[in-house]
């Protein structure tokens, strides 16, 4: 029997980002057992992986106390393989008969393919989800019948990522209408604990459109509710890679973060952004991350439905 130790993000959406890596070594290793240590946020989309025995929840300390934390639970054992998509150096303080730490790329690529380079893995391999029967039947209950259902995400990790609400309004409201894209289609709203702020104003601009709202569900059920839906559009965000890795055809808006790299994975994916380059928003501010408010503002509802409707016909 082989014992790997997988360690990757904390964010959500670089753990799913690196999930291809993971389903690789499920897959190729069929007598491995694997123990994955991720960030508590991130946790609960590893627990139906295939033969796991563990998850460490690593939960961030000062002065970097985690990773002398993740040591202290791992070096009993001699592992057959470490592969540390976190690039820190437990592994090399751990007996294993093989180490693969990540070395990241100096210039912009997919993070997709940034990980996958860790096991020198061409073409780089889909992030993939597993998902227990459980969870897609409370998705069946969440989104009964056949729909068809527009996935909604408004929120993101920083303000400063976020597409305007009445912009998000705007582009439902054209894209259901009768002469829309998806006339008449239910519009499942998404997002994590806390993010009903975000939703909200787009509700109240839409009082006679028909919401599920399921912000706040757990990532499984999201994830297997992802996977019912028509369309995905939404920031940058972890929902947004979650949806590309279920299969579901999804849009990234992206504006101050780089869609050379971050842009939503897979054939059945598209990312589309305003006039203004990555290079361009982040040169103009000292610190994007310290704006108070959207830098997506000259992303047009017009540029977005366009390229939704263009995704939704390719995917038909």
């Amino acid at each position: 029997m082989e014992r790997v130790l997988f360690i990757t993000s904390t964010r959500i959406g670089d753990a799913i980002i690196n999930s291809g890596v993971l389903d690789h070594l499920v897959r190729s290793r069929p007598e491995a057992y694997f123990t994955i240590a991720c960030g508590p946020l991130a946790a609960s989309l590893f627990t139906e992986t295939p033969r796991l025995e563990r998850i460490i929840v690593m939960a961030k300390k000062k002065a970097g106390l985690h990773w002398p934390d993740l040591w202290r639970q791992t070096v009993g054992r001699k592992w057959d393989l470490v592969v540390d998509l976190r690039s820190s150096a437990t592994g090399f303080f751990l007996r294993a008969s093989q180490r693969r730490i990540l070395k990241k790329s100096q210039t912009p690529i997919p993070k997709v393919a940034e990980a996958a380079s860790v096991l020198a893995l061409d073409p780089p391999p889909d992030p993939r989800l597993h998902l227990s029967e459980t969870v897609r039947r409370q998705a069946a209950d969440c989104l009964p019948g056949d729909g068809p259902w527009l996935a909604i995400c408004p929120s993101a990790s920083w303000i400063f990522k976020v597409w305007p609400a009445e912009y998000f309004a705007a582009f439902i409201r054209r894209f259901t209408a009768p002469d829309g894209v998806m006339p008449g289609a239910s519009v499942v709203m998404l997002g994590g604990p806390g993010d009903a702020v975000y939703a909200q104003p787009v509700f109240d601009a839409l009082p006679q459109t028909r919401f599920i709202d399921l912000v706040g569900l757990g990532l499984p059920e999201t994830a297997a509710c992802l996977e019912r839906c028509r369309l995905y559009v939404g920031n940058d965000s972890g929902l947004m890679h979650m949806a590309a890795a279920v299969g579901t055809p999804t849009l990234g808006l992206f504006g101050p973060s780089d869609d050379r790299c971050y842009a939503p994975w897979g054939g059945h994916t598209d990312a589309v952004r305003g006039s203004a380059s990555f290079a361009e928003i982040d040169e103009a501010h000292d610190d994007r991350r310290q704006h108070p408010e959207s830098l997506l503002a000259d992303l047009t509802v017009d540029t977005v439905y366009d390229a939704a409707k263009a995704l939704f016909e390719r995917t038909a």
